[in-house]
């Protein structure tokens, strides 16, 4: 009996710790779906907070080209957009995917949107976009509909082969 409760503890532990790198426990698909119509909304951005970083995000190292646009102005631009929603302050898997996110931007800036959305400070967005939890990535292409989205933390890769089909063809 002894032996099959260490077994049962074994398999608990083994899949709480998935979960946690995974992603936040709480996180469940209630979100829009693949093909659905991205919302489009006014939310804050950098200019709004008067350059103030504390009062749109809780990520420690905030890049300025993630809080340029409200996510209504980014679906108008005309080019794929991410939305990652993410909130490092209570959230170290969010904090990694954020930090991934910027070695995108790094390299695609020319050619994609990212847009930050922190659960303090756009609460609104995570209600309109169906999201608990977090991370929550979503990739919006240029007719404004969700064509990726996912849970958790992605790897740089991942969402480069998310992005792939949208970009222009490299000659």
């Amino acid at each position: 009996m002894l032996e099959i409760a260490r077994k049962f503890s074994c398999i608990i532990l083994v899949a709480g710790i998935t979960s946690v790198v995974s992603g936040c426990l709480s996180i469940s698909d209630t979100t829009l779906r693949v093909g659905e119509q991205a919302p489009s909304m006014k939310t804050k951005t950098l200019a709004d907070v008067d350059g103030d970083f504390s009062r749109i995000t809780s990520y420690r190292y905030p890049d300025a080209r993630m809080y340029q646009y409200s996510i209504d102005e980014a679906l108008k631009l005309g080019k794929p957009v991410i939305v990652e929603f993410a909130t490092p302050g209570h959230c170290t898997v969010c904090d990694k995917q954020l930090q991934v996110l910027k070695g995108i931007l790094n390299k695609y800036e020319s050619e994609i949107i990212i847009v930050h959305m922190d659960q303090y400070q756009n609460p609104e967005a995570f209600i309109e976009y169906k999201v608990t939890g977090d991370p929550w990535t979503f990739v919006i292409d240029r007719s404004q509909k969700v064509v990726f989205k996912r849970a958790g933390r992605l790897l740089y890769e991942e969402v480069v082969i998310a992005l792939q089909p949208l970009l222009p063809v490299q000659s």
